[in-house]
């Protein structure tokens, strides 16, 4: 058997409260106090909130359809946990073992944009968010990972970060645009296509 590559977490949840953050500092993966505002903290916390829009996309998936999808995206949430243990960790302070996102990640997101993007029709316009709430969900997913993208890449001009994080996020919001056309093709749901003269300026008589 192949040996774990990552060490698995050896957590003791006891409490959730610890008011050791009531001065508006938190304590990095390497023990260092750093206040809550700092743009490493944003890093993490922005990949936190594109966990839970995942999740939430995922159980639409898999309630609602199309359930193909729902793996991959409970998938991507374990991902953006590891993503999200490396940010939370300064580079000096990271394990040979700690959990982060490789080279592997990155090309899974490209096989499955690839695949996807076999049955999709050919674009003529920009699209908008819609056409099903699975649609609408995953195009937060894509906008919060951008978002997530544009704080690493600010954190990367005053501390080092590894440039698969980048490379990522980069792929995983482009992939989140492709399963969000994919999710209304396989439920028959005509994608919303961007119209400028739907603008009330555009229909002042």
């Amino acid at each position: 058997m192949e040996e774990q590559r990552f060490k698995e977490p050896a957590l003791a949840l006891n409490r959730i409260y610890t008011k050791t953050g009531d001065g508006g500092d938190t304590a990095l993966v390497g023990g260092q106090r750093v206040p809550k505002d700092s743009a490493r903290l944003d890093c993490y916390g922005t990949v936190d909130e594109l966990n839970a829009f995942t999740g939430a996309a995922a159980v639409t998936a898999r309630t609602s359809g199309p359930p193909e999808l729902a793996p991959i995206l409970e998938r991507i949430q374990h991902e953006l946990f590891n993503l999200g243990s490396i940010l939370a960790t300064e580079p000096a302070d990271v394990g040979p073992k700690q959990p982060r996102i490789t080279e592997a990640e990155v090309r899974q997101l490209e096989a499955e944009m690839d695949r996807m993007n076999e049955s999709l029709p050919a674009l003529r316009s920009f699209v908008l968010p819609g056409g099903s709430r699975l649609n609408a969900e995953l195009h937060i997913c894509r906008t919060v990972c951008r978002r997530a993208e544009r704080a690493v890449v600010a954190l990367r001009r005053s501390e080092a970060v590894d440039s698969i994080n980048i490379h990522y996020l980069n792929r995983l919001s482009d992939a989140f645009f492709v399963y969000s056309r994919w999710a209304n093709l396989q439920q028959n749901a005509g994608e919303v296509l961007w119209q400028p003269n739907q603008a009330s300026s555009a229909r002042i008589k």
